[in-house]
């Protein structure tokens, strides 16, 4: 990890939790945290969507072994409307629970399938430059062969919302490659105002969504929407996509497994090591062996099995060929 200074600020966590398979990640998540990161000091928020005409189902937490366990940990439960986007687009909850977060208190969003593995506090945050995870690959835009490029796209955007292009751009990487456009994984971002961050986020969103520029007519907004939105929010916030040091986050003290087949294919033995600690303790299994995929893979074992059909050293460079490998072997669950 590199020797900058951790942040001395005291900081704020949010997380979705709802019905289904987030308020199992959820509880996992929390419990993490507090296994290795016993000293944290803020306020954990476990934000929970509340039902509504954008809700065909009640989406709020529905096992109470799970609310037990979270409150155990000492997590609070945040209400929050969806008045956008619901069971439609229900990535746009981590837009929308921004603003049910205390005003003026600087936060950290996490997705829900993510694990803690270290002390928060060495993590060196400055909330006054926002950024996200890097913990991606190129998925948005896809170029069609004759229509706009990846800088006419991304240019696009910028001018809808008067941001200066230019400055966002990676000048190392070669024209027309994606890595030369600030593009994120919306896996955690940061800020020191949740308020601030929700409203740009929820503008920009939906002025895309309702309104988007000719460049990008050949283009899938679902479930990309937050990802493309995500850049033009930390750039027009004078954040960048090295705010935050390398080491850390998606490193030494956080992983965004995204699904459990993934985390034991192709994260570390620390990663495996400490997932099956936090899911050790009886009132956490007790919750979690509900969740079919964690009690498949770590109290039945079978993430071990399928952990030995992979080379860590030498996995596939594309995601899609080791979910692909996972599934012909007949290990894959979400």
């Amino acid at each position: 990890m590199a020797p900058e200074q951790a942040s001395s600020e005291n900081f704020n966590i949010c997380v979705i939790g709802q019905a289904g398979r987030l308020q199992y990640e959820a509880l996992l998540f929390v419990a993490s945290l507090r296994h290795f990161s016993p000293g944290f000091r803020g306020r954990v928020f476990v934000a929970e969507p509340q039902p509504g005409p954008l809700w065909p189902r009640d989406p709020r937490i529905n096992d109470g072994e799970v609310l037990a366990a979270l409150q155990a940990l000492e997590a609070e439960i945040l209400p929050f409307e969806s008045a956008a986007f619901g069971a439609a687009y229900p990535y746009g909850n981590k837009i929308e629970a921004l603003t049910a977060l205390p005003k003026g208190q600087a936060f950290v969003f996490f997705d829900t399938d993510t694990l803690i593995l270290g002390d928060l506090a060495a993590v060196p945050f400055d909330f006054t430059r926002p950024s996200a995870s890097l913990k991606r690959e190129g998925t948005w835009p896809k170029p069609e062969l004759y229509g706009p490029g990846y800088g006419q796209i991304w240019r696009s955007l910028y001018d809808k919302f008067g941001l200066d292009y230019d400055s966002s751009l990676d000048l190392s990487q070669p024209d027309e490659y994606w890595q030369r456009y600030l593009y994120f994984n919306a896996g955690f971002f940061y800020f020191h105002c949740p308020h601030e961050f929700g409203e740009k986020f929820l503008s920009y969103a939906l002025a895309i969504r309702d309104d988007p520029p000719a460049e990008l007519v050949c283009q899938s907004l679902d479930p990309w929407l937050d990802q493309v939105a995500l850049p033009l929010v930390i750039h027009a916030l004078g954040g960048a996509r090295d705010s935050l040091p390398e080491g850390y986050l998606d490193g030494a003290v956080s992983c965004h497994y995204r699904l459990f087949p993934l985390l034991y294919a192709r994260e570390s033995d620390t990663v495996v090591e400490a997932l099956e600690t936090v899911c050790a303790p009886n009132r956490i299994k007790k919750a979690l062996k509900a969740h079919e995929p964690i009690k498949r893979m770590v109290y039945q074992g079978r993430g071990a099995k399928l952990r030995a059909l992979f080379d860590r050293d030498n996995l596939p460079r594309k995601e899609q060929a080791i979910r692909n490998r996972i599934k012909r072997e007949g290990f894959w669950i979400r």
